[in-house]
């Protein structure tokens, strides 16, 4: 009886053992053109797990798309695993490149490559590229990395690889000369001379507009006497602004005028303020 325990056990480890394991099953590798079905080439075949195309080298035209389409299988049944590549192998070089597959939760899926998605140093390499598929995931069941075809890359004469730059090595560099824009230049004095003549002509009209509009200048002796301070101030302060901006002008530059302008302007504000309630104060009182 113990015999035949220990038999049944080592029968379901078997049996689990075996269904714990990746693979595929309806494999079909083609090579084709670009809108047609089996290239110039003529391939399609079958692949299995257990049985790589070993009779001869599949062979890749440039213009072609090499496709393998499968179901990856975990035990027996369709499963979408983690990882699922079709990699490709120089065994003169040891250098080798994956391409994923698309799979679907149900496991079918394709895989598709071009020449194009080759590096250059397969690309160039003088014997076929082993191919092989590689189907893994998390979990305790074994991995699957075989090898399944050969693969020959018959280039286009016509458009040989072009050969990729030399790879950047980390070495000491040429120092780096900073050229920094020269500083903006004041116009020409003649066009500066004009404006200002055009600025200085229309002080006369505004003389003149206030004349019209009734300006009494008579009370500039009342307004001082009143508020001195605030009327000063105020007068001065937009003097000195105008002093300001022709300082930034002539010589200052924007962090130079940006203080003594924020000075003169809070003077400004606070004496003009003042200045503003004597003269509504008059008014009040039918004084203009």
């Amino acid at each position: 009886m113990r015999f035949l325990s220990s038999l049944a056990v080592a029968g379901l480890s078997l049996g689990s053992a075996l269904a714990a394991s990746w693979g595929f099953e309806d494999a079909t590798l083609t090579v084709s053109s670009k809108g047609a079905g089996v290239g110039s080439s003529g391939v399609k075949e079958k692949l299995t797990p257990n049985s790589p195309l070993t009779s001869y080298a599949v062979t890749l035209p440039a213009a072609d798309t090499l496709k393998i389409v499968l179901t990856a299988t975990e035990g027996k049944s369709g499963k979408r695993p983690h990882q699922a590549f079709l990699t490709l192998h120089d065994t003169a070089t040891g250098l080798e490149e994956s391409f994923p597959f698309s799979l679907k939760d149900s496991g079918k899926g394709k895989v598709e490559v071009t020449q194009k998605d080759l590096p250059y140093q397969l690309l160039t390499s003088k014997t076929p590229l082993k191919a092989s598929l590689v189907l893994a995931s998390f979990g305790s069941s074994t991995p699957y990395a075989s090898h399944a075809f050969d693969l020959a890359l018959e280039l286009d004469t016509t458009a040989p690889p072009a050969t990729p730059p030399a790879s950047e090595r980390y070495t000491s560099k040429p120092e780096i000369h900073h050229i920094f824009k020269a500083e903006p230049g004041s116009p020409l004095k003649i066009i500066s001379f004009f404006f200002t003549l055009c600025v200085l002509a229309t002080v006369p009209v505004l003389f003149g507009a206030w004349a019209l509009l009734g300006a009494n200048v008579d009370h500039l002796s009342k307004a001082f006497g009143a508020a001195p301070v605030s009327h000063g101030l105020f007068m001065g302060s937009v003097m000195a602004m105008e002093g300001v901006f022709f300082m930034y002008y002539t010589s200052w530059n924007l962090f130079q005028m940006l203080p003594v302008a924020a000075v003169v302007g809070t003077v400004a504000y606070v004496s003009g303020s003042r200045a503003l309630t004597e003269v509504q104060d008059r008014r009040i009182a039918g004084e203009r």
